[in-house]
């Protein structure tokens, strides 16, 4: 039992402490603002983890607890049978179990497939800007929801609504399985499904009204997942890929609330209070320990760990210390930021950096044969359609009419340097790739939108002024 108070304890407090500084501001006399009450979404995968996420949560809130959570919880489950080669049948199986695990919360759940990810806006690689504060009536409204669905010890049969798993259609399937299967690697193969996996999360949590988006990382694997970030390039990125909050989106602050727990504790916690956890098989399962730099990476700390027990403790010590250089420098129409990760590019750096070292040392080990063939990045692909400089869809520049060439360059197919829009990690995931041509099209669209603005601030640059000379 002591253990099981020190665990919650500490779940409480991060989250009570860290999340409530969230939703609320001080005002310049240092009187808080007031407080409105926190959607937040918990992205459960089944795992022990994520179940051990939800059943906290659960506790959380109910009438008694030490400190009771503030804000209401909605789960989100993304099936990857598609992508992982499951069948029908297990699909729903699987989907089965955990819909009896959620509706045993009470919590309304969204089974989301990863098919959906192929039909995607383009806003989901767009930085959103952050809400704004709501008026006094939302306010009023969403306190009452809650003392009313708190009084009854349950939630109101409106707020218990699920969403079942909407059928998949074969084709679709098909289609994110060549997606998937045209990563050469099983690196690059469970880079880009964590990443399409992450843009459905977000855009779920859009979709649905939610501001917090939970994930279930726990200690163990987020000290995995650092010292794979530095093998595939991510350094810039650790602080957003490894933090407790992460506001690369804007609207959407994804948060770690597990981050202080252990697998073993997870594991001894599941243990003692019946917490039930589903297995679902993902793309490494039964793979060697050579199979990937993920798997490598975790084979590795595994073993480390057994026989140095602080092995991961030390890991994530050196993550908690980690920050951003420029956090609020970005804007939501800020250029420099990946199109895949959304994390600020590490590109744009001088010839005399590490970047332009490693670029020069690869050039050099390739010979010209096979660097215009093989090893070269597939950058530049087609555009689906041909427009003229009117971005309107059916208007045009009117020269068309008088026999005239078109005004812009787009008047024949674009190509897209889709290299100059990644950082160097997905550089190196979209290199592995036999064809981009598989992407989804909000990934190709916003890519043509961001060349063709980069093309209109090179024709305007002469005409712009530098932030040097705003104050003259």
């Amino acid at each position: 039992m002591d253990a099981h108070r020190f665990l919650r304890c500490v779940f409480f407090l991060q989250c009570l402490q860290e999340m409530c500084q969230m939703q609320r501001g001080e005002c310049s006399c240092g009187h808080q603002s007031r407080r409105y009450i926190l959607q937040v979404l918990l992205a459960v995968s089944g795992g022990p983890s994520s179940c051990s996420m939800l059943s906290q949560v659960q506790e959380g809130l109910s009438q008694n607890a030490h400190k009771k959570l503030r804000f209401l919880p909605g789960i989100v489950y993304i099936d990857e049978g598609g992508a992982v080669g499951q069948s029908v049948e297990e699909r729903q199986r699987t989907v089965a179990e955990l819909q009896a695990v959620f509706k045993a919360t009470g919590f309304p759940f969204h089974m989301v497939p990863l098919e959906e990810v192929l039909d995607l806006p383009s806003s989901v690689v767009v930085m959103a800007p952050s809400p704004s504060e709501p008026p006094a009536s939302a306010y009023k409204a969403a306190v009452d929801h809650f003392i009313q669905s708190d009084s009854s010890g349950c939630l109101t049969p409106q707020y218990q609504e699920q969403t079942l798993l909407p059928e998949v259609q074969e084709s679709r399937t098909q289609v994110l399985q060549q997606l998937i299967g045209s990563a050469k690697t099983l690196t690059a193969r469970q880079d880009l499904l964590n990443t399409l996996r992450q843009h459905l999360l977000v855009h779920t949590a859009r979709t649905k009204g939610y501001s917090k988006l939970m994930l279930g990382d726990n200690c163990t694997r987020l000290a995995v997942k650092l010292l794979t970030s530095l093998s595939l390039g991510r350094g810039a990125q650790l602080a957003q890929d490894t933090g407790f909050s992460d506001s690369r989106y804007g609207d959407i602050i994804l948060v770690r609330p597990m981050r202080d727990y252990s697998a073993k504790e997870i594991a001894y916690y599941n243990y003692m209070f019946n917490v039930t956890s589903v297995f679902i098989p993902s793309l490494d399962t039964k793979t060697t320990d050579k199979a990937s730099i993920q798997r490598l990476t975790e084979s590795f700390v595994t073993k480390l760990q057994a026989d140095f027990p602080s092995t991961v403790s030390t890991i994530y010590r050196t993550s908690e210390k980690l920050q951003t250089a420029c956090r609020s420098s970005c804007t939501a129409d800020h250029p420099d930021r990946c199109l895949l990760c959304m994390c600020a590019l590490d590109t744009a750096v001088e010839n005399a950096s590490a970047f332009q070292a490693t670029l020069t040392s690869e050039q050099l080990s390739q010979s010209k044969s096979l660097g215009a063939t093989r090893t070269e990045i597939p950058r530049q692909i087609r555009a689906p359609v041909e427009q003229c400089c009117s971005s309107g869809g059916g208007e045009d520049c009117g020269r068309a009419e008088t026999g005239g060439d078109c005004c812009s360059s787009a008047k024949e197919p674009e190509t897209i340097d889709l290299k100059s829009l990644l950082c160097y990690s997905c550089q190196l995931t979209i290199k592995d790739m036999a064809s981009v041509e598989h992407l989804p099209q909000y990934i190709l669209s916003e890519a043509q939108k961001r060349q063709r603005r980069y093309q209109m601030r090179e024709e305007i640059s002469e005409f712009l002024l530098d932030d040097g000379d705003e104050g003259d």
